[in-house]
């Protein structure tokens, strides 16, 4: 009977311990924290029973639940997962707890306060992932904003007011535009249904019947929500500020999961809901995706700041999943999906790392470090490990995504030239010069700072959570079939409702 409503308990047990929270006395830190931790990993316990529980063989829509919630506009509760949103669900749950462990020592002010927004900020993206319904699925696009505002405004660096308020409004901005076309779609639906309809499912079946400069519409004003909160070229300005200013767990849940949301939202509505005007502007936004990767990797590249220039990868890394996305072919759309939950381990084991210095030495600067090998061996090789899965190494989990995506490109009949593959390419090239180089001039070279001489390796803590990532960094890139075999059924269903329309010869 529980089986029934996973979903839902898989959004109020996070729900229920960031309420549970503000009832501990604020001088209870430790106790916070433990509840905090205990909380976030049974909602990863939660995630694993729907993994176990769903069947990628029969692919869809999956443990649904439908609830009636506002009866006159025919607007409900309807929430439920498949091999896509699973996939990011379970990066959500899995990053979570380790982001909480992270910020064990680093905040030591307003812990009651900083472990309620963590909590709710957990929310907020998973109901994103599990929405069956545009009008629910806004109002967690929107409440997720709450607390990413508070973390980045409350626990960031010096420019944080700054930094949170403009990734406030460039994300409302386009939120707004949204919400009006949801309000448009389920007029429209109306006419076909006889009721005003926000249901995902029955939307489906309606958005390829809409008018086709309409379609065209209807997709920007989705498509630019998205790409803001990708975020693509050239609506990016607000990520290395966002980045750079808030602390490492929100660092890390904000390249690991919250970018996500824009590419997950491209996929899940843009393309079903308006195929005609996805493969109209499909190869304009794969020319925006290119100039984002080489774009971020050559901005990557004069960084003299470690955050900012693991900041600006992701604006690149991005771009090749926005690329896959909008290649339209099986192997790039499951390029895309995955190559989202390597990029959320990667770069989330990154940021951890740029924390780890930072919490001993109270600098990101590059030019402050060096030599420190010798010193602090077990974090050099952390280090070297994360930055080749981020380059894209063979045998590591980033290689797998990248190939897919650069494979399914060149066979794309979509964008129907060889060059688009060719120009992203180079971005594989650019990764490993930013990357190696920030590593060469960090951790090898001579001891020019005294001070990096008291600097303490990494301590068990610490370890386990950057191992715990590595697992899977590792199992990815060796043995990829465990998570692509989730997600090819749903990734193909996409692509079929997407170019049906062109096989049937329609404008």
């Amino acid at each position: 009977m529980l089986y029934n409503y996973l979903i839902s308990f898989l959004l109020a047990v996070p729900l229920a311990g960031a309420l549970l929270i503000l009832l501990i006395k604020k001088d209870k830190e430790n106790l916070v924290r433990y509840f905090g931790l205990l909380i976030s990993v049974l909602t990863f316990v939660v995630s694993l029973i729907m993994y176990f529980g769903y069947d990628s063989a029969k692919g869809g829509f999956q443990l649904n639940e439908k609830y009636m919630w506002i009866s006159n506009l025919h607007i409900s509760y309807s929430v439920g997962v498949d091999g896509i949103s699973l996939l990011l669900v379970l990066l959500t749950t899995f990053l979570t707890p380790l982001t909480l462990l992270s910020s064990w020592k680093s905040i030591t002010k307003n812990v009651k306060e900083f472990t309620f927004f963590m909590l709710l900020l957990e929310v907020g993206m998973l109901g994103v992932f599990v929405s069956l319904d545009l009008f629910l699925f806004y109002i967690f696009w929107e409440a997720m904003l709450i607390p990413m505002y508070f973390i980045i405004g409350i626990w960031g660096g010096p420019r944080r007011i700054y930094a949170s308020v403009k990734f406030f409004l460039f994300t409302m901005f386009g939120s707004l535009l949204m919400l009006v076309a949801i309000i448009w779609i389920g007029v429209y639906a109306s006419g076909t249904l006889g009721h005003f309809s926000s249901d995902l499912i029955e939307l489906y079946g309606i958005g390829p019947s809409i008018q086709y400069n309409i379609q065209l519409w209807m997709f920007l004003a989705f498509a630019l929500s998205f790409a803001i909160k990708v975020p693509i070229f050239p609506l990016h300005t607000w990520l290395p500020d966002a980045h750079v200013e808030a602390p490492t767990a929100g660092s890390v849940i904000l390249a690991g999961v919250l970018l996500k949301m824009g590419t997950y939202g491209l996929l899940r509505f843009c393309l079903p809901l308006f195929p005609q005007a996805a493969i109209y502007f499909a190869p304009y936004i794969s020319v925006l995706a290119i100039i984002g990767i080489i774009y971020g990797a050559l901005v990557a590249m004069v960084q003299k700041d470690m955050k900012k220039l693991v900041a600006y990868s992701s604006v690149a890394h991005l771009g090749f999943v926005v690329l896959g996305i909008f290649a339209l072919t099986q192997e790039s759309m499951q390029g895309a999906v995955i190559q989202m939950v390597n990029h959320g381990l990667s770069t989330g084991a990154l940021f951890l790392l740029v924390g780890v210095l930072y919490e001993r030495m109270h600098t990101r600067l590059i030019a402050d470090y060096g030599g420190i090998a010798k010193i602090v061996p077990v974090f050099a090789t952390f280090f070297m490990i994360a930055s080749l899965s981020s380059i894209g190494l063979p045998g590591l989990n980033g290689f797998v995504g990248e190939f897919l995506i650069l494979l399914g490109t060149f066979k794309s009949s979509v964008l129907d030239s060889w060059w688009f593959a060719g120009f992203a390419a180079s971005g594989v090239i650019f990764a490993a010069v930013y990357l190696l180089w920030m590593y060469q001039r960090v951790v090898f070279g001579e001891v020019k700072n005294p001070k990096l001489n008291e600097l303490k390796d990494m301590n068990k803590r610490e370890i386990f959570i950057l191992s715990a990532i590595f697992v899977f960094i590792v199992w990815i890139g060796v043995y990829p079939n465990t998570f692509l075999k989730v997600s090819e059924t749903s990734t193909q269903k996409v692509i079929e409702q997407v170019l049906s329309i062109q096989n049937n010869g329609a404008k």
